[in-house]
């Protein structure tokens, strides 16, 4: 396959199954850069990479995985960069099925089947944020949680200030290709489960930044099609608190709480309507 590429693996203490992954990809695609982001392993996983053929740029610290995406993607030489993890989860015999489709789009991501998550709470995890995002862009989105995805390089470089140091960029980036305009599509993979080692998520530790995620979601792309609904809302119950005082128990009062729910309902939309404004700013500061 013609392409400009770069091969872009964050990893830390991925010793005994990084070696494996990109010799794999080296194999398939040999002309290829392939970078593996070291993000201050206490293990060989910087020699295996090397070892087994690719450029490795390491952290002085553990900066996250986010972190390490970023450092791989200022230094991706490609026009194309494939992100995927180190550890075995992901097949590079299944990059062509992404490269296909770069002629026609910007972003292509591996959707993952939801069996192949590790646990019942975790697929219920991203089917909330499935349909959150699906919701707020208007689109069917199989998986916003995916690491496994090619996209052109400068788009990429575009949205590195969005970009967090956790986990949750592949949310990210996702949503900010949809919002900026970019062409994105979606490719049925099956992941693989990873190979030894342990995880770096934890769900019950990470619950609550989970949470955090959704809400930075919310606010940083598409926050009016919240605020707007919970707005509707508490002027609905105010509207019914109000009905009630003076219909039903016929007292020519309008009661605190019908007051108070209008005066949320108009804060609500306030806030959501400045929040709009602030989102559509961000990305008009990142148009060509």
């Amino acid at each position: 396959m013609d392409l400009d590429l770069s091969i872009v693996m964050p990893a830390h203490n991925e010793a005994g199954r990084v070696g494996g992954v990109v010799a794999e990809a080296r194999r398939r695609f040999p002309q290829a850069e392939i970078l593996v982001v070291d993000d201050a392993s206490s293990d060989e996983t910087a020699q295996e990479a090397e070892q087994a053929g690719a450029r490795v740029v390491r952290h002085p610290y553990n900066k996250g995985n986010g972190a390490a995406v970023k450092t791989g993607i200022r230094n991706a030489r490609g026009e194309v960069v494939v992100l995927m993890d180190a550890d075995g989860q992901h097949k590079p015999e299944d990059i062509p099925r992404l490269l296909q489709r770069m002629g026609d789009y910007d972003l292509v991501v591996g959707a993952r089947d939801p069996s192949t998550q590790a646990s019942w709470l975790r697929r219920m995890g991203n089917a909330v944020f499935n349909s959150l995002a699906t919701y707020l862009t208007g689109r069917p989105i199989p998986d916003l949680t995916s690491g496994f995805r090619a996209a052109r390089r400068e788009p990429l470089r575009e949205f590195l200030s969005l970009l967090p140091n956790g986990y949750s960029y592949p949310t990210t980036i996702t949503l900010a290709f949809l919002k900026a305009g970019y062409s994105v599509d979606f490719v049925p993979i099956q992941s693989g489960q990873r190979q030894g080692g342990k995880s770096g998520m934890r769900l019950l530790r990470d619950g609550v930044k989970f949470i955090m995620i959704i809400l930075r979601i919310i606010t940083l792309f598409t926050p009016l099609k919240v605020f707007f609904p919970l707005s509707v809302l508490c002027f609905v119950l105010s509207a019914l608190s109000a009905g009630y005082t003076v219909f039903i128990e016929q007292r020519l009062h309008i009661p605190n709480s019908a007051v108070l729910l209008l005066m949320m309902s108009i804060f609500v939309f306030l806030i959501g309507l400045v929040s709009e404004q602030i989102a559509m700013l961000r990305f008009e500061g990142k148009d060509h």
